[in-house]
């Protein structure tokens, strides 16, 4: 009948069809920035570290007689002011941005998460810990870095310490949001009518519903707190001179800036497309 043909068509049509692409590839064609994005955060985690191996010289090694030299085969970044090897100083300080930023994410989307379920969840709390956070949102957070630093030995810790304060309320906030629109569903009254304990509900429940976009959230912060850093350690306010940053390289070239100009677009180029990315 002409139904069976029009069938058998369909049929030939969709076995003839190409398959789907799927897995890997198919998933960076369809997000090229997310390839292009992983792919220069990954070339910049193996930079560093393997920055003992990509270095050409030690990075706090002085020598005098080579100071302010332009780029060469021997300084492939030239040197600063105390002869000391740029693209060596500028290899290891994407250590310290990196610790930093992927610390202050990792704490800051921890500690927000567990606020967030509890105050979100919870009635009874959530007045009094949205108040702590609206304080605490506040303060900007460079000033807060400065005046833990100030009190303190300034030190990568420190400065991990200072820049995960601010964010977690940002992160208390996004979390709280998306429990309140899912605690009042049906399957949550449900877990709560038969008795379903309430750290069993906010895993099973409510924290699966709020990793995509803590996810995303997380990508934010870690390239906040790698700005935050870079200025903390241009102002001379965040790690130790003789470890050697992003921003405190930018700071010690910036006096050179009209003579020596790659000084401080080299470092702040790393530091850019890191953030970008």
């Amino acid at each position: 009948s002409g139904i069976d043909v029009t069938a058998a068509t369909a049929i030939a049509a969709v076995s003839a069809a190409p398959p789907a692409r799927t897995g890997v590839v198919a998933f960076l064609r369809r997000h090229p920035t997310v390839a292009i994005g992983g792919a220069l955060l990954v070339a910049i985690v193996l930079a560093s570290l393997a920055a003992p191996w990509l270095a050409t010289v030690d990075p706090i090694s002085i020598n005098p007689s080579q100071r302010l030299r332009s780029p060469s085969a021997d300084h492939w970044f030239g040197t600063d002011r105390f002869g000391r090897d740029l693209y060596s100083r500028v290899i290891y300080g994407g250590r310290v941005s990196l610790v930093v930023g992927l610390s202050v994410a990792g704490l800051a989307t921890l500690i927000g998460l567990a606020i967030g379920l509890v105050s979100g969840y919870l009635r009874a709390v959530d007045v009094v810990v949205m108040r702590v956070m609206d304080g605490m949102m506040a303060i900007p957070a460079i000033m807060l870095a400065i005046a833990l630093i100030a009190l303190s030995k300034a030190s990568v810790l420190i400065v991990i310490v200072a820049v995960t304060l601010p964010e977690v309320p940002r992160v208390v906030r996004l979390v709280r949001s998306i429990v309140l629109t899912i605690r009042e569903q049906p399957y949550i009254e449900a877990a709560t009518a038969i008795g379903t304990s309430v750290p069993r509900i906010m895993l099973r429940h409510l924290l699966p519903n709020a990793l995509p976009p803590l996810i995303v959230q997380a990508t934010y912060i870690c390239a906040s707190a790698v700005l935050i850093e870079a200025a903390l350690s241009f102002l001379g306010a965040g790690t130790p001179p003789e470890v050697p940053s992003w921003g405190n390289i930018m700071a010690e070239a910036r006096p050179y800036f009209q003579l020596k100009p790659a000084m401080v677009l080299l470092p702040g180029l790393f530091l850019a497309v890191t953030v970008l990315a």
